[in-house]
Protein backbone atom coordinates (compact mmCIF):
# COMPACT_ATOMS: atom_id res chain seq x y z
CA UNK A 1 0.00 0.00 0.00
CA UNK A 2 0.86 3.49 -0.70
CA UNK A 3 2.12 5.31 2.41
CA UNK A 4 -0.11 8.33 1.97
CA UNK A 5 -3.07 5.57 1.72
CA UNK A 6 -1.70 4.15 4.97
CA UNK A 7 -1.68 7.64 6.76
CA UNK A 8 -5.18 8.01 5.17
CA UNK A 9 -6.47 5.12 6.74
CA UNK A 10 -4.79 5.10 9.98
CA UNK A 11 -5.80 8.87 10.64
CA UNK A 12 -9.11 7.78 9.77
CA UNK A 13 -8.94 5.01 12.31
CA UNK A 14 -7.46 7.40 15.31
CA UNK A 15 -10.31 10.30 14.06
CA UNK A 16 -13.06 7.86 14.53
CA UNK A 17 -12.19 7.58 18.17
CA UNK A 18 -11.18 11.42 18.93
CA UNK A 19 -13.90 12.25 20.45
CA UNK A 20 -12.33 15.57 22.36
CA UNK A 21 -10.97 17.00 18.92
CA UNK A 22 -14.15 16.71 17.42
CA UNK A 23 -16.03 18.13 20.09
CA UNK A 24 -13.64 21.15 19.79
CA UNK A 25 -14.76 21.67 16.40
CA UNK A 26 -11.62 20.29 14.56
CA UNK A 27 -10.89 18.90 11.33
CA UNK A 28 -8.68 17.16 9.39
CA UNK A 29 -7.37 18.87 6.46
CA UNK A 30 -4.90 16.89 4.61
CA UNK A 31 -2.64 13.80 5.64
CA UNK A 32 0.38 12.07 4.77
CA UNK A 33 3.26 9.90 6.11
CA UNK A 34 4.69 11.78 8.60
CA UNK A 35 2.13 14.89 8.54
CA UNK A 36 -1.11 16.37 9.51
CA UNK A 37 -2.84 19.56 9.17
CA UNK A 38 -5.43 20.04 11.22
CA UNK A 39 -8.23 23.40 11.36
CA UNK A 40 -10.32 24.82 14.38
CA UNK A 41 -12.63 28.00 14.59
CA UNK A 42 -11.73 29.68 18.02
CA UNK A 43 -15.09 29.89 19.31
CA UNK A 44 -16.15 32.67 22.23
CA UNK A 45 -16.68 29.40 24.84
CA UNK A 46 -12.79 29.14 24.10
CA UNK A 47 -11.92 32.72 25.19
CA UNK A 48 -10.02 33.20 28.52
CA UNK A 49 -10.21 36.49 30.85
CA UNK A 50 -8.60 38.56 28.51
CA UNK A 51 -10.64 37.94 25.50
CA UNK A 52 -8.44 35.48 23.55
CA UNK A 53 -8.37 32.34 22.86
CA UNK A 54 -7.16 30.19 25.84
CA UNK A 55 -3.98 28.60 25.27
CA UNK A 56 -4.82 25.28 26.41
CA UNK A 57 -7.32 25.23 23.10
CA UNK A 58 -4.55 26.37 21.45
CA UNK A 59 -2.29 23.72 22.56
CA UNK A 60 -4.82 20.59 22.17
CA UNK A 61 -5.36 21.72 18.70
CA UNK A 62 -1.16 21.16 18.11
CA UNK A 63 -1.17 18.05 19.76
CA UNK A 64 -4.05 16.87 17.72
CA UNK A 65 -2.17 17.90 14.52
CA UNK A 66 0.85 15.91 16.66
CA UNK A 67 -1.34 12.86 17.08
CA UNK A 68 -2.59 12.36 13.89
CA UNK A 69 1.04 12.99 11.91
CA UNK A 70 2.72 10.30 14.44
CA UNK A 71 -0.02 7.79 13.76
CA UNK A 72 0.41 7.40 10.45
CA UNK A 73 2.74 4.07 9.99
CA UNK A 74 0.07 1.75 11.22
CA UNK A 75 1.48 1.56 14.96
CA UNK A 76 0.08 3.17 18.30
CA UNK A 77 1.61 6.07 19.17
CA UNK A 78 1.40 8.41 21.78
CA UNK A 79 3.12 11.38 23.38
CA UNK A 80 5.87 11.49 25.53
CA UNK A 81 5.66 15.13 26.07
CA UNK A 82 5.99 18.09 24.64
CA UNK A 83 6.62 22.09 24.79
CA UNK A 84 5.04 24.67 23.22
CA UNK A 85 5.70 28.49 22.79
CA UNK A 86 2.92 31.22 22.02
CA UNK A 87 3.69 33.65 19.81
CA UNK A 88 0.89 35.73 19.19
CA UNK A 89 -2.69 35.61 20.54
CA UNK A 90 -5.67 34.05 18.69
CA UNK A 91 -9.15 35.22 19.30
CA UNK A 92 -12.54 34.19 18.83
CA UNK A 93 -13.79 33.89 15.33
CA UNK A 94 -10.11 32.77 14.12
CA UNK A 95 -9.71 30.08 12.14
CA UNK A 96 -6.47 28.18 12.97
CA UNK A 97 -4.68 26.15 11.56
CA UNK A 98 -2.04 23.58 13.04
CA UNK A 99 0.62 21.87 10.53
CA UNK A 100 2.51 19.19 12.05
CA UNK A 101 5.65 17.80 10.29
CA UNK A 102 8.03 14.64 11.47
CA UNK A 103 11.69 15.76 12.31
CA UNK A 104 13.21 12.24 13.04
CA UNK A 105 11.82 8.30 14.04
CA UNK A 106 14.26 6.47 15.77
CA UNK A 107 13.51 3.24 17.51
CA UNK A 108 10.40 3.72 18.86
CA UNK A 109 11.00 7.33 19.67
CA UNK A 110 9.79 10.65 17.24
CA UNK A 111 10.13 14.43 17.44
CA UNK A 112 7.59 16.39 15.47
CA UNK A 113 7.56 20.35 15.10
CA UNK A 114 3.39 21.65 14.55
CA UNK A 115 2.79 25.34 13.83
CA UNK A 116 -0.15 26.83 14.49
CA UNK A 117 -1.17 29.92 12.24
CA UNK A 118 -4.35 32.08 12.07
CA UNK A 119 -6.11 32.20 8.56
CA UNK A 120 -3.70 35.50 7.73
CA UNK A 121 -0.69 33.14 8.12
CA UNK A 122 0.13 34.84 11.99
CA UNK A 123 2.08 32.57 13.72
CA UNK A 124 -0.36 31.66 16.68
CA UNK A 125 2.40 28.82 18.22
CA UNK A 126 4.97 26.66 18.24
CA UNK A 127 4.73 23.46 19.51
CA UNK A 128 7.71 20.82 19.41
CA UNK A 129 5.84 16.57 20.48
CA UNK A 130 8.03 13.74 21.58
CA UNK A 131 6.75 10.79 20.59
CA UNK A 132 6.66 6.93 21.59
CA UNK A 133 5.53 3.94 19.55
CA UNK A 134 4.30 0.89 21.71
CA UNK A 135 4.58 -1.62 19.19
CA UNK A 136 0.87 -2.51 18.22
CA UNK A 137 -0.96 -2.08 14.86
CA UNK A 138 -3.76 0.80 14.62
CA UNK A 139 -5.45 -0.55 11.99
CA UNK A 140 -7.71 -3.48 12.52
CA UNK A 141 -8.30 -5.73 9.07
CA UNK A 142 -11.38 -3.87 8.05
CA UNK A 143 -10.06 -0.75 8.85
CA UNK A 144 -7.30 -1.65 6.56
CA UNK A 145 -9.61 -2.37 3.75
CA UNK A 146 -11.78 0.61 3.35
CA UNK A 147 -11.85 3.16 1.14
CA UNK A 148 -10.45 6.44 2.94
CA UNK A 149 -10.35 9.68 0.72
CA UNK A 150 -8.28 12.80 1.25
CA UNK A 151 -10.69 14.74 3.22
CA UNK A 152 -11.02 12.56 6.91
Amino acid sequence: MDPDELARRCARALWDKDVASRAMGMRVQDVAAGRATLAMPVREDMANGHGLCHGGHIATLADSAFAVACNTYDEVTVAAGFDITFVAPARPGDKLVATATERVRHGRSGLYDVTVRAADGTVIAEFRGRSRRLGRPILTPAEGERNVSCEI
